[in-house]
């Protein structure tokens, strides 16, 4: 049993998990860009592999200095978007009863296996919903954004996932999730994340 798991077993129930952070400098071009930019995510994987760390959530939240890894799965089928609605109590309090797009969440060390990113996605999809059927993965891009405060300690790895089927259902944190086209998603655009708000005008425009 590794040291991690040993002080794992046993943490009191409030235990800080340690997440995967990369210091921000190592995004050498992370202050030239907002948004959703399709890039290679060869270099990545290999710089996370190479300069991962494994800090305190809570103290990273609040720390500009690192950027947080976050894969970001977006679920579509015959042209719909899987828009869902976090719960009211989500233990990230700045998004709480916000829509999203985005299935996923913070990695933690124990969650590692390899450099693979589309490996990491979907262990993330499969905790947070649902999906009877299969899919494939399509690498979107990644999103950086800095214009608040969840942003600027967060990037993220944007997946497509085109699934062979409906039949999907939240879990964990989300409360409510439905299939809706682009423009049925827009009718929630005010009260969606930001990094949604990105990725729905991200695929408007690629339509």
């Amino acid at each position: 049993m590794s040291s991690l798991q040993t002080v794992q077993s046993v943490a009191p129930a409030h235990y800080d998990e340690l997440i995967l952070v990369i210091k921000r400098a190592l995004f050498k071009d992370i202050d030239t860009w907002h948004g959703l930019q399709a890039v290679d995510y060869a270099p990545y994987a290999e710089l996370i592999h190479d300069h991962k760390e494994f800090l305190p959530r809570s103290q990273m939240e609040m720390d500009p200095v690192y950027k947080q890894i976050i894969p970001y799965l977006v679920f579509t089928h015959e042209n719909k978007y899987f828009l869902m609605q976090r719960q009211a109590k989500a233990t990230e309090t700045r998004l709480q009863s916000k829509y999203s797009l985005g299935i996923g969440g913070h990695i933690r060390q124990e969650d590692i296996q390899g450099s693979d990113l589309t490996v990491w996605a979907r262990r993330e999809f499969d905790e947070e919903v649902t999906f009877k059927g299969n899919y494939t993965i399509e690498p979107l891009g990644i999103l950086n954004d800095d214009s608040n405060e969840v942003g600027k300690v967060h990037i993220g790895f944007v997946f497509l996932l085109h699934g062979d089927s409906a039949d999907i259902q939240v879990q964990s944190e989300l409360k409510s999730g439905t299939l809706l086209s682009l423009d049925e998603c827009m009718n929630f655009y005010d009260s969606m994340e930001t990094w949604t708000q990105i990725i729905v005008d991200f695929l408007k425009n690629r339509k």
